[in-house]
């Protein structure tokens, strides 16, 4: 969540950066403030990207134990998978 909060203060500071930069008819501190806005959108766009990678995975795992488990009779491996099925559709939506 801190990445999130960082990526957030380095946008807006490239927005006032780029702003200021537009007032002054300053042009690289205009350019400057949009390459860091750029940046902050890209790493939060790979944030994202690395969660949902992660939610698919805990989904698949749980899907896997909730039938391992069922087929076996193992009551605690198929918990197990509703477990991480539930964790992977939370991480998936977040």
């Amino acid at each position: 969540m801190s990445g999130k909060i960082a990526n957030t203060v380095k946008s807006a500071l490239g927005g006032a950066k780029k702003t200021v930069g537009s007032v002054l008819g300053n042009e690289t501190m205009q350019a400057s403030g949009k390459i860091q806005q750029a940046e902050a959108h890209a790493a939060n766009l790979t944030a994202r990207a690395e969660q949902q990678a992660k939610g698919v995975a805990h989904s698949a795992k749980g899907a896997a134990e909730k039938t391992v488990g069922a087929a076996t009779g193992n009551k605690s491996m198929e918990a197990e998978g509703h477990v991480n099925s539930a964790r992977g559709a939370a991480e998936r939506k977040a």
